[in-house]
């Protein structure tokens, strides 16, 4: 088996902390799971805090300076490692897609916000806050532009969406913007840079009519599936629960259309918004 991936602690300040806890961890002839039974976390939580792939909240940063006698130092670092120019409720989730090998998600209502073209994205943030200054909507839509640049890399982070015909529908900022939107979708899939489906209304009930999927794999920390409300979100790494994600998203695309049909979907819906301008 492989040994633990070399972390780089110049890279953030969550490598940093990650790199200095498996360290110390090391140091204090811990396991991952003796470490994680003291705070009341898996081991696999543990790992994932060495791998950067979750960050160390204030409470957890303590009890380790408690446990590792580090006389404050994840207390004093935890600060510059949680700042985050996202909301609180989906900081980790962000920061997570920025480590992941793979990102699978069903997405029921909106174009998910890595594949958001600029407009599209501000019309969404304007319906979330219709009395927010425009400075805030542009922060905000800077902030989801830089998030998507992720896809800028060639080959990392493997995507792979599926929409419901609904977000194709769903009329967001007049026809001009969806067109512009969903064109955006299709170039990308042309480009192959992303593995895309739809899920169309004639598919009748599907396993997933509670709202959406997202599942965030890593090449070093186990899988993490994303669940999240109105101003709420959650990483769960629980074994159990990231199978039934896994298997919900599988029953998903084996009901949607194939990746050339779905494009030639998207391409037809696109030009009609275009002819209702």
């Amino acid at each position: 088996m492989p040994g633990p991936k070399r972390l780089d602690p110049s890279s953030s300040p969550r490598a940093m902390l990650g790199a200095e806890l498996r360290h110390q961890r090391e140091k204090a002839n811990l396991s991952q799971d003796e470490l994680g039974a003291a705070l009341f976390v898996s081991g696999s939580f543990i790992g994932q805090l060495e791998a950067g792939t979750r960050r160390m909240l204030p409470e957890y940063a303590a009890r380790i300076d408690e446990i590792l006698g580090t006389d404050g130092y994840f207390t004093r670092n935890c600060e510059a490692a949680t700042k985050s120019k996202y909301p609180d409720h989906f900081a980790e989730a962000a920061e997570a897609e920025t480590l992941a090998s793979t990102i699978k998600e069903y997405a029921p209502q909106l174009i998910p916000g890595l594949l958001q073209a600029e407009a599209y994205a501000r019309a969404v943030f304007r319906a979330y806050q219709p009395t927010a200054q425009e400075a805030d909507i542009d922060e905000l839509s800077t902030a989801r532009l830089e998030r998507a640049r992720l896809l800028e890399n060639p080959t990392s982070p493997l995507f792979w969406c599926v929409l419901d015909e609904a977000v194709l529908r769903r009329i967001i900022g007049g026809a001009q913007v969806m067109a512009e939107a969903l064109r955006h979708i299709a170039m990308l899939a042309k480009g192959h840079r992303i593995i895309l489906q739809v899920l169309p209304f004639d598919a009748g009930a599907h396993a997933s009519l509670g709202g959406p999927v997202k599942l965030m794999s890593f090449p070093d920390a186990p899988t993490l599936a994303y669940v999240e409300g109105l101003g709420i979100g959650q990483l769960l790494d629980d074994p159990a629960t990231v199978a039934r994600n896994e298997l919900t998203y599988d029953l998903i695309g084996a009901s949607a259309l194939s990746p050339e049909a779905s494009l030639a979907l998207i391409e037809s819906v696109a030009e009609e918004y275009t002819r209702d301008q």
